[in-house]
């Protein structure tokens, strides 16, 4: 047959052949087609950015709120922590820590413990050094309670007025309330304040003389922290016999009175290490 004839009536030609003799096949490609997909990833590639940048920061503002939280919790758990440390040791040098219950049972008064807000005007947390005495003060502000003293002392973390505290004050009536663990110094008896514990006494008016009151739980709470410290009467002392100040100003002035309380703290050592030894034997 004619081939010409052939090519003539289909109209059609043949695929070009190929080096190899086989038919190369022609891919179209749509431009268009293209270039409409990448400008559809270049529109949403923003907004995935966008909510990674949402996503970054909702998931630091939760660390963030986790971190305060748990920071907050941790603070609660130190003051809770520090509350219950100054209850069970108020003898931090001495033996046989308790609680208020465990102390009257070898002989000391009722203690009401109110430990101050750690702070550097007076409450450092500094720790003593072995306690080798005991230092008597007044408070010299007439009518004072105990309880208002340990807030006075308090409130020198935000007044930043001076540095000062002790470790306890007995009341008019009596009642004693305990501020700083006898672990920690108190701003109390200048130079003697590594080794010592204070007391600070309230007082009714400018004599300073103590009420029964006050003198017997006076000499009930030194006589138990000697018992506690291995200390003798010696080593009770006055402000007075540290810095030469009037205080406190009652056992200056009046030496025999003085005297006699020492004598008095012999007698409660006694009655003390008895109650201890019978407390030992339950």
């Amino acid at each position: 047959m004619n081939n010409k004839g052939k090519k003539g009536k289909t109209g059609k030609k043949s695929p070009r052949p190929s080096h190899s003799g086989r038919p190369v096949s022609v891919k179209k490609t749509s431009s268009g087609s293209s270039r409409r997909k990448k400008k559809s990833l270049r529109k949403k590639n923003p907004i995935k950015i966008l909510q990674r940048i949402v996503l970054i920061c909702i998931i630091v503002i939760v660390a963030f709120a986790a971190c305060a939280l748990g920071y907050a919790f941790f603070e609660m758990r130190m003051e809770q922590s520090e509350t219950q440390s100054g209850q069970e040791e108020i003898s931090g040098n001495a033996s046989g820590n308790g609680g208020p219950e465990q102390w009257q049972a070898e002989g000391a008064p009722f203690i009401d413990v109110e430990l101050l807000t750690p702070n550097p005007y007076s409450r450092s947390q500094e720790k003593t050094d072995k306690i080798t005495g005991i230092v008597i003060h007044y408070t010299a502000n007439p009518g004072a309670t105990a309880i208002g003293n340990r807030n006075y002392f308090e409130g020198l973390k935000d007044s930043h007025e001076t540095k000062a505290s002790s470790h306890f004050v007995v009341g008019i009536k009596g009642e004693i309330v305990q501020c700083i663990p006898s672990s920690e110094i108190s701003y109390a008896s200048n130079s003697r304040n590594s080794d010592t514990l204070s007391i600070e006494c309230c007082h009714k008016d400018k004599s300073g003389k103590f009420t029964k009151e006050t003198y017997q739980s006076l000499v009930e709470l030194v006589g138990w922290l000697c018992q506690r410290f291995g200390l003798t009467s010696e080593q009770v002392i006055r402000h007075y016999d540290v810095t030469g100040k009037n205080c406190p100003k009652y056992f200056v002035e009046h030496e025999d009175e003085w005297e006699q309380f020492k004598k008095d703290v012999d007698v409660q050592i006694a009655v003390v290490e008895q109650e201890v030894e019978t407390a030992s034997q339950q």
